[in-house]
């Protein structure tokens, strides 16, 4: 053989420097597993060009907006309370859940028409009507729903036209549980991460923290002896609200991260201690025919619910400021689509040749 030749030791002849050195001789140390091992990548941090999010953050502003969705809750839920409380012979219930009806989507729709800039963007938004858009349904919902609150309570305060009126209730009533629910659908359909990842259990939050709403001006206003109704709304709607939004957390995982911080946190945490403890006690002035007990209950589960809207609100601010609320779960998703698209090729037989 010519140049260098090779044998089980070594390679005879070879230049100096040009041996290939394997295992311990490369001067690299094998990972060890287990107990002590370090990490040779640093940990990633989550940044995006020239230091911005990776999302616009919301622009609304907090009160109006946050307030919309909770006046909308309030008004939706008042109507079902209102029709209730007309069939079963409560008019001084149903008179204080028409107008709380009334007042509610009307500060609801002043919020948003604020938010907007000109009350000409809300009538633009009537110009068509697109199905698979919350926020062309929503408009024209509102456009119908205000109407017929409004024709309801005049009726029941004229004495007057009673046909009229009675027919206004049951469709105020019949929209009802779409208006108190479609604003969780309208938030969910963005990319904001706190909003986007609840979009299961969010209508059923929402329409909770609306009973509970509604039940409490109910209490607050309302002669005690007539008010079984809404202590019974205030049970089932505290069981809805928190039962679902204890689920939604768990499911969004990283997700739920800003609801468990901060200014969310606080507001969130007072909401399910307002709410719980307001529903207590409109079962004990139930018990007590205590009017002043129902009041503190109302107004407990009114400030509640509304803890409860500008909680999620800041949440999915604060989640769509930092990029890994975004990053991190679009990461998994592919991840996750990449494995079972790998189990699914294992799986199918192989096709001969």
């Amino acid at each position: 053989m010519t140049g260098s030749d090779v044998t089980r030791e070594d390679v005879e002849g070879a230049r100096p420097g040009r041996n290939a050195l394997t295992g311990a001789a490369t001067g690299r140390r094998r990972r060890r597993r287990g107990r002590g091992e370090r990490s040779m990548v640093p940990d990633a941090e989550f940044s995006s060009y020239y230091g911005k999010p990776v999302l616009n953050k919301p622009t609304w502003k907090a009160l109006d907006i946050a307030g919309y969705l909770y006046l909308g809750g309030l008004a939706g839920s008042s109507s079902l309370l209102a029709a209730g409380a007309h069939l079963t012979g409560r008019p001084a219930m149903a008179r204080v859940a028409k107008l709380g009806a009334t007042g509610a989507i009307s500060l609801s729709l002043a919020a948003l028409v604020h938010d907007l800039g000109r009350p000409s963007r809300f009538m633009n938004m009537l110009r068509v009507f697109k199905p698979t858009s919350p926020m062309s349904v929503g408009s024209w919902l509102l456009s119908a729903y205000a109407p017929a609150t409004m024709a309801a309570v005049a009726s029941d305060l004229a004495g007057r036209y009673r046909l009229v009126g009675s027919a206004a209730t049951a469709a105020a009533a019949a929209l009802g549980p779409s208006v108190v629910t479609y604003t969780a659908v309208l938030i969910s359909d963005t990319a904001v991460p706190s909003w986007h990842e609840g979009y299961r259990e969010l209508p059923f939050v929402f329409a909770g923290s609306g009973a509970t709403a509604a039940a409490g001006l109910a209490l607050a206003a309302a002669p005690v002896e007539e008010t079984g109704p809404a202590r019974r709304m205030a049970a089932l709607g505290a069981v809805l609200e928190l039962g679902a939004f204890q689920a939604m957390k768990r499911r969004m995982g990283l997700s739920a991260e800003p609801l468990e911080q901060g200014t969310p946190h606080l507001l969130l945490r007072t909401a399910e201690v307002l709410t719980a403890g307001g529903a207590t006690l409109a079962a004990l002035a139930g018990r007590r025919h205590d009017r002043a007990l129902a009041a503190v209950a109302g107004a407990a589960l009114l400030t509640g619910s509304a803890a409860l809207r500008f909680g999620v609100f800041h949440a999915g601010v604060a989640s769509a400021e930092d990029p890994k609320y975004t990053v991190v779960p679009q990461r998994e998703r592919l991840a996750k689509s990449r494995g079972e698209q790998q189990v699914d090729e294992q799986d199918q037989p192989h096709r001969p040749r």
